[in-house]
């Protein structure tokens, strides 16, 4: 069973004192783009030790400690912000990796804030010359359908950005747009006039088996994002996105973070004089490690509060809902524009808050 957060006491910035949930791991973010418009703020809240966070169910205030943060998966669509943030980082001891959604949707205008996708592809390599192969993950998330693009047109987009990222990624993860059941997105493709057409099961098929033989030049790890569907006959898996052993694999020096996911270390099995040692060997769910030695996560970090399909472990997300403006006519964390918008400009008129809307 996954651990759960604590609670411990903090101090604000007026100097009263409140109760506040002190993850080990944050997700920073899945309800925003927190590397390309909230960096800053993010970073002079880590520095400060807590930020606020309002419950979008709710509406209840909360607030989050850092003292404890030992790993931070961010989400983006322009993390090169974080390119200056990085050393704090390592003067921390906190770990990190980013989930990098690098679509291609330009000539659409379905992303009409995102920056030009020459420079998102430049970013990506930087990003990976800075922190190192597999600490950025190449997200094409989602696909989408419409009267303009069908599958041969998405797949060739895929195609380009997948050589021009060939040797700085180990995997690509993609999911399907389901927007007939999300009525918020549904709405928003119907007032922007853009004529979208359901994935079905057996689209979903013929797209996996194109991408397969596709990335047999690149050899790609494939995984889709929250989808029910099993895709394992053309060798894609179900992605973790906030993935437990990942972050063994990137973390495992950090005995703390280790006790937390409740990860093991041991020595490889010996040969014999005769024989060599195999990977079948290992027992199952082993993780090598680049030390030599290998790693078993001895309990089950699922966070049950999410999507019945979301392989995610648990993490404290602290982004909020209607803040993000790059305005993606597909997006499920804006209810409007406008909303949006307005909560950026909120924040420039206080970017220190302790929330991110000012």
């Amino acid at each position: 069973m996954a651990k759960a957060i604590e609670k411990k006491r903090i101090r604000l910035d007026d100097g009263s004192y409140a109760d506040a949930q002190a993850p080990v791991i944050v997700s920073a973010s899945r309800s925003t783009d927190i590397p390309a418009f909230y960096a800053d703020w993010f970073f002079e809240r880590l520095r400060r030790g807590y930020s606020a966070w309002t419950n979008p169910f709710n509406g209840v205030r909360m607030y989050v400690g850092y003292e404890d943060v030992r790993f931070i998966v961010f989400w983006s669509k322009n993390p090169r912000p974080l390119l200056e943030h990085l050393d704090y980082l390592r003067q921390r001891g906190i770990g990190c990796y980013i989930q990098y959604t690098l679509n291609d949707y330009e000539a659409e205008g379905l992303e009409r804030g995102v920056r030009p996708l020459g420079e998102r592809i430049e970013t990506f390599r930087l990003l990976v010359e800075r922190l190192g192969k597999g600490r950025v993950v190449w997200r094409f998330d989602p696909l989408i359908l419409t009267d303009r693009i069908d599958m041969q047109t998405l797949l060739r987009r895929i195609e380009h950005i997948g050589d021009a990222l060939y040797g700085y990624t180990e995997k690509l993860v993609f999911s399907f747009a389901d927007i007939v059941s999300y009525r918020k997105v549904k709405g928003n493709l119907e007032r922007a006039g853009i004529r979208y057409i359901d994935w079905t099961e057996e689209m979903m098929r013929e797209f996996a088996e194109r991408l397969a033989s596709l990335n047999r030049k690149w050899g790609y790890e494939l995984a889709t994002c929250g989808e029910r569907i099993d895709l394992s006959a053309f060798g894609i898996a179900k992605n973790h996105c906030v993935d437990d052993r990942l972050i063994v694999r990137l973390g495992y020096h950090d005995a703390r973070l280790m006790d937390f996911l409740g990860a093991t270390r041991h020595a490889m099995p010996q040969a014999g004089m005769f024989e060599e040692f195999g990977a079948e060997e290992l027992p199952d769910g082993a993780i090598p490690l680049p030390d030599g030695t290998y790693a078993v996560i001895g309990r089950n970090n699922a966070d049950k509060g999410q999507r019945e399909a979301c392989g995610c472990m648990k993490s404290k997300d602290i982004g909020q809902y209607n803040t993000c403006p790059h305005l993606c006519e597909y997006c499920y964390a804006n209810a409007s524009k406008e909303s949006a918008v307005a909560n950026w400009r909120r924040h420039q008129m206080n970017p220190h808050s302790d929330t991110i809307t000012g």
